[in-house]
């Protein structure tokens, strides 16, 4: 898929006028026997990247910066590979990059992968929307999504890097509703309620599928991002949805 150039690709003189500045957050943890512990940041990355394209299309200046790869990710801690920065990290680091970038982009959002890094979002854009308003956030996860690499997570890996997924090892995990699972995820993390490190069943993920969840998330993401400044920020700093009272 064609996209806009990103912003590590291009040169000092090409970001000036940026009016929008698309930040992809990923992490480095578990995703299950098939699916690559870079999973969210792939996600997040193809993501902005669609956005980007959407948003120039409408005649937005917009371009995806480099994906930040760590996370908090301390509820995948029980399986080897994983890789967290923590909260508190994370949340500095948000801060401290959006304040460097809004120097020369209009706009900023934070675009994450990965759920565990929701905190650390609402906490730093809470103190840069203090400091100046035009700051956004949002995640790539939708309404009936599975909750970690299950078929969502799966089928969009196969939609953008197929040689990264091993399908013939996808195995179904834990299949109850993550929010009926929070009390034990908080207390014992992901090993806990899902020994595979899977929340969902992958084994039904299609490329075709995962294609259409992109394509839905990127349309989703560049509506919210052309409301952003007629109202279109909740009171945590997040996107506010098209069908959400704002």
């Amino acid at each position: 898929m064609n996209h806009a150039p990103r912003l590590g690709a291009v040169t000092s003189a090409a970001a000036t006028g940026t009016q929008v500045l698309l930040v992809p957050l990923g992490s480095v943890e578990q995703h299950g026997p098939h699916l690559p512990l870079s999973t969210d940041s792939l996600i997040a990355t193809a993501v902005c990247d669609r956005v980007a394209a959407a948003l120039r299309a409408a005649g937005v200046d917009a371009t995806a910066a480099p994906c930040l790869d760590f996370g908090a990710s301390g509820e995948h801690e029980g399986f080897d590979g994983t890789v967290s920065i923590g909260c508190d990290a994370l949340r500095l680091v948000l801060v401290e990059l959006v304040r460097s970038a809004r120097r020369w982009a209009d706009r900023i959002v934070l675009v994450s992968g990965h759920g565990g890094n929701i905190g650390a979002m609402i906490e730093a854009v809470h103190l840069l929307m203090r400091e100046r308003p035009a700051i956004a956030w949002t995640t790539c996860a939708e309404p009936g999504f599975d909750a970690h690499a299950g078929h969502a997570e799966t089928s969009m890996l196969l939609a953008i890097a197929p040689e990264c997924v091993r399908l013939d090892r996808a195995e179904a995990g834990n299949t109850t509703p993550a929010s009926q699972l929070w009390p034990q995820l908080r207390q014992g993390g992901v090993a806990a309620v899902a020994p595979n490190g899977v929340l969902g069943d992958p084994r039904s993920a299609t490329a075709p599928d995962g294609e259409r969840m992109l394509s839905a998330l990127a349309d989703r993401i560049a509506t919210q991002v052309l409301a952003m400044t007629d109202g279109g920020v909740d009171d945590r700093g997040a996107l506010v949805r098209p069908q959400e009272p704002r």
